[in-house]
């Protein structure tokens, strides 16, 4: 994607970062790009299926070249010469002048903030799945009272308060009644109907989790190929095919609540260590977590009617890393 003097049957040689005292400077360009074209694959079809063109895409892809050249590999401030970029990136020294002075130069670079919806949505149920003051005997989410004063126990006002008091607990109610995200009982009691907060298909929110989720994927497995000695993160996984389809379904069922569980359990400790965070004097140095899950289906690739191509894998499954 970035733009090259070489003819277009000759597509520009990957260039090594300066310095690479890491795994990464062994690895193979053409196995790399490989990897990186079949991650992309259902990146660039969900791209594609939204009216995003190539000529779009490339344009911000070039200004990623150059951003993280100019932010991440080149850490001394007097070698982020326009030449430098360009011999790192392959980007011509025009292009490169053009965007480091446009609205996507390194220092005015798009950054992702965080929806408002997220932050207070997603605080209100890990409140309510890990705060023993909303949880029942069996350390579940206890349906709550909907207002203040009935049966003397925290209500569901009570725990929005406490996260946020910019937005009222009728607003939330609503939208997570509208949502499925909760459910009013006769007596009118709200129950947790979900055990994370699930943002509405194609809203900022879910576009918001959507990039989060995978670039922090893909920079802890990064990191693991990275990396000189042992692996710094955990990234694995459990994968079978040849299932039949009742057996697959099964499957899915069972990882789907083993899951859900492992997800409900960290977050009882994760929100018990921030609470003692918020009340440690003065304030510690903070780090970032993200722990995360996922499950994928779909039906097993036939082999090519001609005979051609690569044949299909024999892989009963097992459990891989990148570690």
């Amino acid at each position: 994607m970035a733009s090259s003097n070489s003819p277009a049957s000759a597509p520009p040689m990957p260039v090594p970062p300066p310095a690479a005292e890491d795994r990464a400077s062994s690895l193979s360009p053409d196995m790399l790009l490989s990897a990186a074209c079949r991650l992309l694959r259902p990146l660039v079809r969900l791209l594609m299926r939204n009216g995003i063109t190539f000529p779009v895409l490339a344009d911000s892809v070039r200004a990623l070249f150059i951003d993280i050249a100019a932010t991440e590999l080149l850490v001394e401030p007097k070698a982020r010469t326009d030449s430098r970029i360009s011999l790192l990136t392959g980007v011509h020294r025009k292009e490169i002048r053009r965007l480091r002075t446009s609205s996507l130069g390194d220092s005015d670079t798009p950054r992702v903030v965080t929806p408002r919806v997220v932050t207070f949505a997603s605080q209100i149920i890990a409140r309510w799945l890990g705060s023993p003051e909303y949880q029942n005997e069996a350390g579940a989410a206890r349906p709550l009272a909907r207002s203040k004063g009935m049966g003397g126990q925290a209500s569901f006002d009570d725990l929005v308060a406490s996260v946020t008091t910019d937005v009222r607990p009728r607003a939330v109610l609503d939208d997570w009644l509208s949502q499925g995200l909760v459910r009013l009982d006769d007596r009118d009691h709200v129950h947790l109907e979900t055990t994370a907060f699930i943002p509405r298909p194609g809203g900022q929110e879910q576009l918001f989790y959507f990039s989060r989720n995978l670039h922090d994927h893909i920079a802890a497995a990064a990191a693991n190929i990275g990396a000189a000695g042992s692996a710094p993160f955990v990234d694995r996984s459990l994968h079978y095919d040849r299932l039949p389809p009742a057996a697959a379904h099964r499957l899915e069922t069972f990882a789907r609540a083993a899951a859900a569980r492992a997800l409900i359990e960290t977050n009882r400790l994760a929100f018990e260590l921030a609470e003692q965070a918020d009340q440690a004097s003065p304030p510690a140095a903070s780090r970032r977590v993200n722990f995360g899950v996922y499950i994928y289906t779909d039906d097993d690739k036939p082999p090519p009617a001609d005979g051609k191509g690569p044949p299909p894998v024999e892989d009963m499954g097992s459990p891989l890393a990148t570690e």
